[in-house]
């Protein structure tokens, strides 16, 4: 087997088992939290648990980029799931929130698996398979998405919370050591500038297709994550059962996952003969229809088929974002330009909800509907004005 097809498909499981060890733990935060006896503040310390991680990601990703650029991606990549797998251990013995806080900023600090594994199958696969290839990372990460809270709602039912983070630990560590064994890393150029954040910065905002890109990766991931705080407040609202709520809301996520494990793959061979550009206005158009479709539905069959075929073309918007980045850097520049993506995503991630949950809280569900499909349009316009130069990769 060719090297970069062996990369990718390590890479996708490690991205897999990534994926889904933060999924099969992390919607169940706040059980934990009464699990070790927190019986106040609990939405407080949720908000706190979920978005100082995000803001953490956000401020480290740029540095740990610049670390890859000077030393390669693999490092980097063995370094975040070896911290990961540590920090799940760790989490399993907590006793109280503030050490749980603690070891949510570390691991915002020091992570940086998957976005480490996108750059280097980006940067090691043959310029006509980028897209493909990098489409197939995603959808690693959305059968992950998927697979992971079922996998944490198993273990939590037949033991507890704690040997659930202690299994994620567990299974990082098993991604970890696939890519110390197996994953090459063959095209890497070490970079000869400065590496500091600063200079990063600079760099890419010297860079005008690339900072268009992080602007749009921000835009976008702030636009989804208006509507998550809200999704499932809105299906007991159209469905009627609180007590169904959780398991209906769940199925309802994972159809938006299920779209993009099927359909992202073609999108990156499409990508691959007609440019990434074109794909990502498709995705972020049809993304923006999709949410302003689910405004006039009121029953729960309706609003789940409008929500796969928003996931069927919204699951071409990401890798798309990240061809692009590929496409407009030299690959000595490659660790940095995704670690400024990362920050870019995790800083749309922490501020989106926020938004979303305070628009809802003001007027209606209905209204971060509204928000988050103009949103999407409005990037998409800022997709189709910005005119992206590749830099061709030295």
């Amino acid at each position: 087997m060719e090297t970069w097809k062996r990369n990718l498909w390590l890479l996708w499981i490690g991205c897999f088992i990534t994926s889904a060890s933060f999924s099969m733990v992390i919607p169940f935060l706040p059980l934990f939290l009464l699990h070790i006896g927190v019986s106040q503040h609990i939405e407080m310390w949720s908000g706190l648990l979920f978005s100082s991680a995000f803001f953490a990601g956000a401020l480290s990703s740029p540095y740990w980029g610049a670390m890859a650029d000077k030393y390669g991606r693999k490092p980097m990549i063995v370094r975040a799931g070896l911290v990961l797998c540590v920090i799940y251990l760790l989490t399993s013995l907590v006793t109280n929130p503030y050490q749980l806080l603690v070891l949510r900023i570390l691991q915002g600090l020091l992570s940086g698996f998957i976005p480490g594994s996108i750059a280097l199958v980006g940067t090691n696969t043959p310029e006509q398979k980028v897209g493909y290839a990098l489409s197939m990372m995603s959808t690693s990460t959305a059968t992950g998405g998927i697979m992971g809270p079922l996998l944490g709602g198993v273990i939590s039912k037949i033991f507890d919370n704690r040997i659930a983070f202690a299994s994620a630990g567990v299974l990082v560590l098993f991604s970890t050591l696939l890519v110390i064994l197996w994953v090459k890393e063959e095209k890497f150029v070490p970079s000869k500038t400065r590496s500091s954040v600063i200079e990063s910065m600079k760099m890419a905002v010297n860079n005008r297709p690339l900072l268009a890109i992080l602007v749009l990766t921000m835009f976008t991931q702030f636009s989804v994550m208006t509507i998550e705080p809200v999704l499932p407040l809105y299906i007991v609202q159209i469905g009627g059962s609180v007590k169904e709520a959780s398991l209906v809301a769940g199925i309802v996520f994972s159809l938006v996952g299920i779209a993009s494990i099927l359909f992202a793959p073609r999108w990156g061979k499409l990508a691959d003969k007609i440019g990434f550009q074109k794909i990502l206005i498709i995705g972020l158009l049809v993304g923006g229809l999709g949410n302003l479709a689910q405004i006039p539905v009121h029953n729960l069959w309706g609003f789940s088929i409008i929500r796969f075929v928003y996931g069927a073309f919204f699951c071409a918007v990401f890798p798309a974002l990240n061809g692009m980045v590929v496409r407009t850097t030299s690959a000595d520049f490659r660790g940095r330009a995704f670690g400024l993506s990362q920050t870019a995503n995790q800083l749309g991630g922490m501020l989106g909800p926020l938004v979303g949950g305070a628009i809802s809280g003001a007027f209606s569900i209905h209204s971060v509907f509204w928000v988050t499909g103009l949103l999407l349009i409005f990037s998409m316009g800022l997709a189709y004005w910005s005119k992206s130069h590749a830099v061709q990769p030295s």
